[in-house]
């Protein structure tokens, strides 16, 4: 939300107006004392942002003598926060799950959350993951101890990562797995060791599976009730009854999985088998035949290089 003219402010400044407006937006008020607390200055310098604030958005707040707050008025339109839901959410989700403290926020108060569903995983080690984006930054590899789920030997292995991936309330890194040739997906959660090694000959280019991406054309399940279907096309906001995601081809597993999408109709309930991927055969074909290219360049730059 922030106009080019704003960049002209001084950070700071910047940051308490932003905090102003989302006082404003999500909880409704704020006084001065939440300024001077929060940001530990004067109370003249947060006198001063509030003048500044009202001069940039005055439709925006009034002054309660009542509760000696100023409140948000019916016509409010935020001036320096977007009116992003997620961030909010989002928020909440990594109080409560202990990823955040709540004073890290800027909530004044905040709501009862429970989240559900969602099992603790180990925690990926800091040193780990500074150790993965020094490889990414550097094009490097790593030497990785990983339990794999796949049905190779749990133990040390040299990949090298590229990007990261969450999918299915994971983080994934996609990496050259020097051992298979191959591009693959790598749970952070299951890595317990991380080495620096050296350059690694294999661009990342070659990956063609994740930078290939098509569209995955979803619609309501057919053998859903007619309510049913309209409840289902409303809550992802669809167009005509489809919607359109593009996806990387790589990670395209990981949404058909977590909705059952490869699942033939019939099969589960409708209820648990709320979305149908309309061009599921096209997606699957596609992706083999990338991969099929992806995995024949790494051969042949293999052959290349020991024939030299």
């Amino acid at each position: 939300m922030t106009e080019a003219g704003d960049r002209n402010l001084r950070w700071g400044v910047s940051k308490r107006l932003e905090f102003i407006d989302f006082r404003l937006f999500w909880q409704g008020s704020f006084n001065r004392k939440d300024i001077v607390d929060f940001f530990g200055i004067s109370e003249q310098q947060a006198s001063s942002d509030i003048a500044l604030y009202q001069s940039r958005a005055e439709k925006n707040l009034t002054y309660d003598r009542s509760q000696k707050s100023y409140v948000r008025t019916a016509d409010y339109s935020p001036e320096f926060v977007g009116p992003f839901s997620d961030r909010y959410l989002l928020q909440l989700m990594a109080v409560q799950r202990g990823w955040m403290n709540e004073g890290d926020t800027w909530f004044s108060d905040k709501p009862p959350v429970e989240v559900v569903g969602s099992l603790q995983r180990r925690a990926t080690s800091p040193s780990h993951l500074l150790h993965i984006l020094d490889a990414i930054k550097q094009n490097a590899e790593l030497e990785v101890g990983y339990a794999s789920l796949t049905g190779s030997t749990p133990g040390l292995r040299v990949i090298a990562p590229h990007s990261f991936l969450f999918a299915g309330g994971r983080w994934y890194i996609r990496a050259w797995s020097k051992e298979h040739n191959d591009f693959r997906d790598y749970n952070l959660n299951r890595i317990d060791s991380a080495i620096l090694l050296g350059k690694c000959n294999v661009n990342a280019n070659m990956d063609l599976e994740w930078h290939h991406t098509m569209e995955l054309v979803l619609t309501p399940n057919p053998m859903l009730e007619e309510t049913k279907q309209r409840a289902v096309a409303a809550e992802y906001d669809m167009v005509a009854d489809e919607l359109r995601v593009p996806c990387r081809l790589s990670a395209a597993f990981y949404l058909i999985n977590e909705h059952n999408l490869d699942v033939p109709l019939g099969v589960l309930k409708p209820d648990k088998q709320q979305l149908v991927l309309k061009n599921l055969d096209e997606v699957v074909r596609a992706r083999e035949v990338v991969r099929n290219l992806s995995v024949d360049a790494l051969l042949k730059m293999k052959e290349a290089k020991l024939g030299s």
